[in-house]
């Protein structure tokens, strides 16, 4: 999610909120997520409550005692709270509340995924699946169907990430895909693969090679990346025979092309130096 303004600091505020309560191993960040989601999908939904949850002429403790009235006896203590902090604050726009409760339910299914000790295979696994759909048109098709039903699409994404995929993995999938709120799968995938990332103070580097690179290469490349960036790195590996130069480095906006050798040759300057 990109804020600005007002909503920027409402979400830094809401993002130290859901750390603090997930820093304590008694709450369940899995059914945290799934039940942030199902206020995401309300107030998706629900557009005349969504203004009235973030219109600034109300009062925040007026709009934390609506968000009480209502889903007091649907979701967890938790959920409750943590929604009623963030309609005390100012949003700049209603939709950008439903984005930010959307980002903490994704959040949530991946810190579920980190105390389980997946978040890297989630991360692998969120990239690989961006991978399949991207070079099969029939599977991007069908997933994206309107006209195909939520249960069509949840029961496709089971068939093929069931009992193949992390659990965290299969829930973030099926939400993108069966309410995806205006955005593309292939952006959905990507902003999913950053917020993974992000768990774990990392970039996420897209790395498309000629041949498969040695582990002795990957550690070098994410290396020299992790000191060129000041951050560390997660290297999603990627290999594309016909790659100009032998290797292509993405991170973010940014491409950095060359060949293997030339790269890695780099790479051991900047640890040297």
């Amino acid at each position: 999610m990109t804020a600005h303004g007002a909503s920027r600091e409402a979400l830094t505020a809401a993002r130290e909120r859901l750390d603090a309560l997930t820093d304590s191993t008694s709450v369940d960040a899995a059914r945290l997520a799934d039940e942030l989601a199902a206020v995401t999908a309300l107030l998706h939904r629900e557009v005349g409550l969504r203004r009235v949850l973030t219109d600034p002429a109300q009062s925040g403790e007026a709009k934390a005692a609506l968000v009480q009235r209502l889903l007091g006896s649907q979701v967890g203590g938790h959920t409750v709270d943590l929604v009623s902090g963030m309609v005390r604050s100012r949003w700049s726009q209603p939709r950008d509340l439903v984005d930010a409760l959307e980002e903490l339910a994704d959040t949530a299914d991946l810190t579920a995924a980190q105390r389980a000790g997946e978040l890297d295979d989630v991360e692998d696994e969120l990239f690989r699946f961006g991978r399949i759909v991207s070079s099969s048109t029939g599977l991007r098709a069908a997933l994206t169907d309107q006209a195909a039903s939520t249960s069509a699409k949840t029961e496709l994404l089971h068939r093929l990430l069931g009992g193949r995929a992390r659990p965290s993995t299969e829930r973030l999938v099926t939400r993108l895909v069966t309410a995806p709120r205006g955005r593309s799968l292939e952006s959905g995938l990507e902003s999913l693969s950053k917020l993974a990332a992000d768990r774990r103070d990392r970039m996420v580097a897209v790395v498309t090679s000629a041949v498969p690179l040695s582990d002795t290469q990957k550690q070098r490349l994410g290396a020299a990346l992790a000191k060129l960036y000041g951050r560390r790195m997660h290297l999603n590996l990627d290999v594309d025979p016909e790659v100009v130069g032998g290797i292509r480095v993405q991170v973010g906006d940014e491409v950095i092309n060359g060949s293997i050798a030339d790269r890695l040759e780099d790479a051991a300057r900047r640890m040297a130096s």
